[in-house]
């Protein structure tokens, strides 16, 4: 059983949870029901006829939550199925390669986490289970196609991040249609992480690591420009965004100047990790401090999973 979990990555996937609510607090302060509300269109008939909620619900957020965890389960455990060859040769104790886990357990383990996902999606919304679909596409893609392509390999990893904030805003109708591109942030943010990642085996390069500090830089700076728009004071975001710059640029900062295997794994790592923090800090734009801290209580959750669950 530990070898499946392992698979799953339960680190990575309490992070992806904070895609959720990240993306559900910007469908809940969207405003889109007022607008449609002061248009004069039936709601209850828009959302009939198109599969679509026509507001949030806490029911709403449980459910995407539980798409997610299919959705990024199923997604790592496929990411092992298809580098089995590969780890044999450069991670021999990865469960597939070190037998603890059969291939063919696998992939049937990662087929059922992706069609819960999916179908918990679609309870939710057509909406949200198209997109539910599109990561899981987008997935797939990168594990058999995505990660041998230096440029689009990352794009396509930092796409099933932005796929994964659209389907907590997906909660609201018409949320999507009027914020996505918030998606760009994490899609930014996850190619600067995979870019670097490309280099925990056998080391790093200096362009990539520099690369990724400038991609780190607009991502606070577009979720700085963001909030600045929405309803809620500007205060609130900033100590989010002060202990995500704390946990992401020190560790880069280190693997720049040696550029140790060892060293680029823990500046992904750490880039991972805070991705609970940088959608704390999106959510405090939006909702308010309170609802981010709620957010932020995740990040010990994913730090005490990483010391028993491999991350990257």
């Amino acid at each position: 059983m530990k070898a499946y979990l392992q698979l799953m990555r339960p680190a990575n996937i309490i992070t992806a949870i904070a895609d959720i609510m990240a993306g559900f607090a910007v469908a809940v302060q969207s405003g889109i029901t007022l607008d449609v509300e002061r248009k004069g269109l039936d709601l209850t008939k828009i959302a009939y006829t198109y599969g679509i909620q026509a507001s949030a619900d806490y029911r709403d957020l449980l459910l995407l939550a539980f798409s997610t965890i299919g959705l990024y389960g199923g997604g790592v455990v496929f990411n092992d199925v298809f580098d089995a060859g590969l780890d044999a040769i450069e991670r021999p104790e990865r469960p597939i390669p070190s037998g603890r886990a059969t291939l063919t357990g696998a992939i049937s383990l990662g087929s059922i986490l992706l069609l819960i996902g999916i179908a918990a999606a679609f309870v939710v919304s057509v909406t949200s289970g198209t997109i539910a679909i599109a990561i899981a596409i987008l997935a797939l893609s990168y594990n058999k196609f995505g990660k041998h392509h230096a440029i689009l390999g990352p794009i396509n990893m930092g796409a099933c991040r932005g796929g994964n904030l659209l389907l907590g805003v997906s909660a609201t109708f018409g949320a999507v249609e009027q914020y996505w591109f918030i998606a760009f942030i994490p899609i930014i943010y996850i190619a600067a992480i995979t870019t670097i990642s490309r280099g925990e085996v056998h080391g790093g390069n200096s362009g990539a690591l520099y690369l990724a500090f400038a991609l780190y830089t607009i991502v606070i700076g577009s979720i700085i420009i963001l909030t600045t728009q929405s309803k809620t004071t500007f205060w609130q975001v900033v100590p989010f965004l002060i202990l995500f710059a704390f946990l992401i640029f020190p560790p880069l900062y280190k693997a720049s100047q040696d550029r140790k295997p060892q060293n680029i794994g823990k500046a992904v790592k750490a880039g991972i990790i805070a991705l609970i923090v940088m959608d704390a800090a999106l959510a405090a734009g939006f909702a308010g401090w309170v609802y981010a801290l709620f957010i932020l209580a995740l990040l010990p959750v994913s730090r005490f999973l990483a010391r028993t669950f491999a991350v990257t």
